[in-house]
């Protein structure tokens, strides 16, 4: 089982994410579900929870459970979609911009930490190899 693909893909990317949670978990207090939901806010207007949790594989109830702890921290605001009231709008507040503006660089020093152990062909081979595993797995 060791060998499976999927297993050794799932265990490199729990590893990576458990380096990157490192930094926004412990420095900025951010749950990996929570800064999840601000990394897909920070650059647009709006978006649904339903979006939300397409974009970020992560299910209802952890997209709520995440933007109600958002909001009470003031970082995003959320309201009643008006296309589907079975839906929340949710958006960034300026603290929310500024605080990612804040904590964006050093996860991706972080990431880019880690990637710097890969050779340039290792690392070239890892991306081309993730851009054709997302092709092949859109639905």
């Amino acid at each position: 089982m060791e060998n499976f693909f999927p297993y050794r893909l799932a265990v490199a990317a729990a590893g990576l994410s458990r380096q990157l949670e490192d930094v926004y978990r412990r420095d900025h207090g951010l749950s990996r579900e929570e800064w999840r939901v601000l990394f897909l806010l920070a650059d647009v207007t709006s978006l649904t929870s339903k979006e939300l949790s397409v974009r970020s594989s992560l299910d209802k109830v952890q997209i709520s459970r995440a933007a109600r702890r958002l909001e009470k921290k003031s970082l995003i605001e959320g309201q009643e979609s008006k296309d589907d009231r079975r839906l929340r709008d949710y958006a960034c507040t300026e603290k929310g911009r500024a605080f990612f503006r804040t904590v964006f660089p050093q996860v991706e020093a972080r990431a880019n930490a880690v990637l710097s152990l890969l050779s340039p062909v290792e690392l070239k081979a890892l991306k081309d190899g993730l851009a054709a595993l997302e092709s092949a797995t859109k639905a």
